[in-house]
């Protein structure tokens, strides 16, 4: 049980230096374009990482996860609604899994 303990405090430790670190380190505003423009995409590169492989593995079948991502991006592509898209995603999916 103690091992818990020094765990917990690892990850305590990590985390909060990640977070407190670039406060006290940064306190001028960042003029360099390079990092500026890397800063900005990190928010959507993280989310793509998380929910791309997330929707390929969310079904029993993978072809039918890939099958609705593409679905998915072709929807959003022509100005579809977040309800349409997730609707023509959902639909994908059903009928593939009842096919495959």
């Amino acid at each position: 049980m103690p091992r818990n303990y020094v765990y917990i405090l690892v990850c305590f430790a990590v985390i909060y230096a990640i977070r407190v670190l670039p406060l006290t380190l940064i306190r001028r505003p960042i003029r360099s374009v390079f990092i500026r423009s890397f800063l900005y995409y990190v928010p959507y590169v993280t989310l793509a990482v998380m929910t791309f492989p997330a929707i390929i593995r969310a079904t029993d079948v993978p072809a039918a996860g890939i099958a609705a991502l593409l679905v998915g991006v072709a929807a959003a592509w022509w100005k579809g609604s977040l309800l349409q898209v997730a609707a023509a995603c959902c639909a994908v999916v059903f009928v593939l899994e009842l096919i495959l």
